[in-house]
């Protein structure tokens, strides 16, 4: 009897991972931060907030960026494609994206970039705003559309919608080059690795806290905080180990993968999250969704 009953219970878990899906999210949120591998960050001092989220939420530990330097990561997770490896590139982009699937599907959107000079604005860089991390701004399906390109804003405007309720269903949100981790902090020329882990930490602890406060998250919210890449030397599946965070009320709480995911991954995990489950764009088509995290 108890090896039958072992039986069932096994055949009932396979059923049940063979069936799970990505569950809808009423809001759909990703941070994107910079240039830092997955051992650098987990178990970190000088990031004690992030590590909280990692304790209390899901972690993906078998989770690689695609490329190096950082702009083709930006493009894997929102395109399913590399595009390029020019960090200075600075051409429009009218392959299928993941603008193009949420306006298909009816989902609102808006990237929220700090220190974007003003909304719509789809110009280069103009510092510590970096437009290879705001991809968002390349899509022809954005910066053609006079209506879609005006969800291209400045972070200024995310807090103001969160008192509102008036975020998207998505909500893309790029920190600036003094708050992701990849130059020093404000008003520093110099500075330890050690510090731009802190100030990026305390950007997140202070912005990030409360939309996970929010009422409207907690009621089926989901948060996922990645990295573009890991350092230059670490080229294990193209981009190196990175941390990627998954979080929010339907995560399994302290849940740890071991399943290897890429940024294509994370594409097709958003989509779903947002009810798009066709239109994938290039690679995201056949990479496996995200699922045991839920």
């Amino acid at each position: 009897m108890k090896n039958v009953l072992k039986a069932v219970a096994v055949l009932v878990f396979l059923a049940s991972t063979a069936f799970a899906q990505i569950p809808w999210s009423r809001h759909v949120v990703l941070v994107v931060e910079e240039n830092h591998g997955y051992s650098s960050i987990v178990g970190s001092s000088s990031m004690p907030y992030l590590n909280s989220l990692i304790k209390k939420y899901g972690l993906a530990s078998a989770y690689y960026a695609n490329t190096h330097p950082s702009i083709g990561n930006y493009f894997e997770m929102t395109t399913g494609q590399i595009i390029t490896n020019n960090d200075s590139y600075t051409s429009s982009v009218s392959v299928n994206n993941m603008v193009r699937a949420m306006i298909t599907a009816g989902v609102t959107w808006k990237s929220y970039a700090e220190s974007l000079p003003k909304v719509g604005y789809t110009g280069g860089n103009v510092y510590p705003y970096a437009k290879r991390h705001n991809p968002f701004a390349y899509f022809t399906d954005a910066a053609n559309s006079s209506s879609e390109k005006l969800n291209l804003v400045p972070f200024t405007q995310f807090k103001t919608d969160l008192a509102n309720n008036t975020l998207p269903r998505f909500s893309y949100i790029v920190p600036n080059m003094h708050h992701d981790m990849h130059d020093c902090p404000d008003g520093m020329s110099t500075c330890t690795d050690a510090q731009k882990k802190a100030a990026g930490d305390y950007w997140l602890k202070t912005n990030i806290a409360p939309l996970l406060a929010n009422s409207a998250f907690q009621n089926g919210g989901l948060l996922v905080i990645t990295f573009d890449e890991a350092s230059d030397t670490d080229k294990t599946h193209g981009g190196g180990r990175v941390a990627t965070v998954v979080i929010g009320p339907k995560v399994k709480p302290g849940y740890k993968s071991w399943t290897l995911y890429q940024h294509q991954s994370l594409l097709r995990t958003l989509l779903n999250a947002l009810g798009i489950y066709s239109n994938y764009p290039a690679s995201s088509s056949t990479a496996p969704p995200m699922k045991d995290f839920f």
